[in-house]
């Protein structure tokens, strides 16, 4: 069985996969921000889901940049230098522990999930802020793991500010004072439409993707703006810069679960 965590700003899911693939077992609760108390309690939840099953392998996901078994850098969270592996080390048999950064692992499940695997895929994950993934031949590309398209510094209003201050679920909540589900004015779409055109007219030029999938909570609503937002890149990016196909996440909201299995196979098929 592979272990797939999905540790989120308010919520941690866990999901036990079995040898073909099947969620087995599925379980939610509140992350804790002080990092000893996630560590407890993450292994509490593990040894009383898991401890009477082989398990393989153990595949994390938090929001935040990783590098060497550690979380570095987790705002939404707090954590900063967090040496995570080293303090699960042991756990469930000792089953390897693999560390990496959610969004990159989403875009790994949503690349895949595509009928034909691009050669470069960008995945932008939209709500709470902005995180992004890059997928080269269908796997995480080392150089750009660390990659944060959220914090890119664009202008906007006259100021120059990161992009996932204004373009974010939550930048949107606080502009309109509504929740997306609850916008129905096109005009408003076209609006939110132009803020999330910003970011990508900043780093298409850069990366130019063959395929940008859009998840997160503002994905789901991808259908209100979809229209809006080609047509403002095609408009705007340069004419030798072609418009990647744009599309929505498969597994808007879930996507970093499955990322997490993915992931793990491809550790344990490099360590074989």
């Amino acid at each position: 069985m592979i272990v797939a965590i999905d540790t989120g700003g308010t919520k941690t899911l866990i999901a036990g996969y079995d040898e073909r693939g099947a969620v087995k077992t599925k379980y939610k609760f509140e992350t804790p921000k002080k990092p000893s108390e996630y560590i407890d309690t993450l292994i509490l939840h593990l040894n009383a889901l898991f401890s009477e099953q082989k398990v393989t392998a153990i595949s994390l996901a938090v929001p935040g940049i990783t590098k060497n078994g550690a979380v570095v850098h987790a705002p939404n969270l707090g954590w900063s230098n967090f040496r995570i592996v080293r303090e699960l080390k042991g756990v469930l048999g000792g089953a390897p522990i693999f560390l990496e950064n959610d969004a990159n692992l989403a875009g790994l499940a949503e690349a895949r999930s595509l009928r034909t695997l691009p050669d470069s895929c960008l995945y932008v994950t939209i709500s709470t802020g902005i995180g992004s993934g890059i997928i080269i031949d269908g796997k995480i590309d080392p150089g750009l793991a660390n990659s944060e398209a959220g914090h890119a510094l664009i202008e906007y209003d006259g100021v120059v500010r990161e992009w996932e201050t204004f373009a974010s679920g939550q930048a949107v909540y606080k502009t309109y004072r509504k929740m997306a589900k609850d916008i129905k004015s096109k005009r408003t779409w076209m609006q939110i439409a132009d803020r999330i055109s910003r970011g990508f007219l900043a780093v298409i030029p850069i990366l130019q993707p063959n395929v940008i999938v859009i998840g997160g909570s503002m994905g789901t609503y991808f259908d209100q703006y979809k229209e809006q937002l080609e047509g403002i890149l095609e408009k705007r990016l340069p004419a030798m810069i072609p418009v990647p196909k744009i599309v929505q996440a498969k597994h808007p909201e879930e996507a970093v679960i499955y990322g997490c299995y993915y992931h793990a196979l491809d550790q344990l098929a490099e360590e074989a």
